[in-house]
């Protein structure tokens, strides 16, 4: 726990112009990216500086690389609504190659006064030549900025955070306590805590902040009721109706990076193909692995494993609004 916590919230100020009655923010990302925690950071910081917060994430498949979501509202008065952020002030993406999946519902809601942030290696220009997108938009590659800083692909939950924080115009203090907050939590140490907040307030001060609708109202979203439809009870496990669909359903899109082999520095001892959990490394016949990257998700489970560092994590190249398995 970081000291002094929780540390004293400070009275919302009172200026002179009119303030949205809720601010709602939708992050999106893959598993292990850190879009949960970049809210949680957000929802905190906003308690911190005296508002009424909110967060709360939503998962698909629980396994690194899946897409997944994570609301965060805060405001002067208590928060009604629950669940999904249909309609987002802002929205935060952490991966760009989210913006051409149709699963992900990225732009769901999405209207001309949206604030857009995408982590992108890509330029605006670039992503707009793909996607119809709101003219309040900020890139920036995030990722890049961990690798170079921190030397780490997955330490950007803090960074999205501040960026966040930025856009909503939170101060930089009760950020600064919310990311200690969080990633104490998560149980990193305390240099590790202050290296990630060094990158972090770089992040913040190159955000400017945008634009927010003026004296929005909560709006209730009233969801359509259907009927779930039940089977009679059987015997057994449960039925697999379509077994063996995985060749045809191509998950090598959920990679932010894949493994590549150094093929001078392998040894042949296959703990790459015993510990790939999808099964996508097979072994050739001179004892190298061969990956399958059509459903490779990009775990990095056999980086982390290989003895010898014969397989790199190599950062995907952004050409384009979807990924192509090579």
């Amino acid at each position: 726990m970081p000291p002094h916590w929780p540390p004293e919230r400070k009275p919302l100020r009172r200026s002179g112009r009119i303030e949205p009655e809720m601010v709602a923010v939708r992050f999106h990302g893959r598993g292990g990216q850190g879009a949960k925690t970049a809210s949680r950071i957000l929802g905190t910081a906003a308690f911190v500086s005296g508002y009424v917060a909110q967060d709360s994430p939503i998962y698909g498949a629980e396994r690194r690389g899946a897409p997944v979501a994570a609301f965060t509202r805060f405001g002067r008065e208590p928060i009604r609504e629950r669940g999904a952020i249909t309609h987002p002030d802002v929205i935060v993406v952490a991966d760009a190659s989210l913006l051409d999946d149709a699963t992900a519902r990225v732009v769901d809601g999405m209207d001309d006064q949206t604030v857009l942030f995408v982590n992108s290696s890509l330029s605006t220009d670039a992503l707009r030549a793909h996607l119809s997108l709101p003219e309040q938009m900020t890139v920036s590659d995030v990722t890049g900025i961990a690798l170079q800083q921190l030397g780490q692909r997955e330490a950007i939950s803090a960074l999205l955070g501040a960026v966040a924080a930025r856009l909503v115009g939170l101060e930089w203090e009760p950020v600064r306590l919310a990311i200690t907050r969080e990633l104490d939590d998560l149980g990193l140490a305390a240099p590790v805590i202050e290296r990630n907040l060094l990158v972090a307030k770089q992040c913040y001060d190159s955000t400017e902040p945008a634009r927010l609708p003026k004296g929005k109202d909560q709006a209730i979203s009233i969801a359509t009721l259907h009927s779930p439809v039940y089977e009679p009870p059987t015997k057994g496990t449960a039925r697999i109706s379509a077994a063996g669909n995985s060749v045809l359903r191509e998950t090598g899109g959920w990679r932010t990076f894949r493994p590549v082999l150094v093929a001078d520095k392998c040894n042949g001892c296959w703990l790459c193909f015993a510990y790939c959990p999808d099964g996508v490394i097979a072994m050739n016949s001179e004892d190298r692995p061969v990956v399958d990257y059509a459903h490779c998700k990009g775990c990095q489970i056999c980086v982390h494993e290989c003895p010898t560092h014969a397989l790199v994590a190599e950062r995907e190249q952004e050409g384009g609004m979807a990924w192509t398995a090579k």
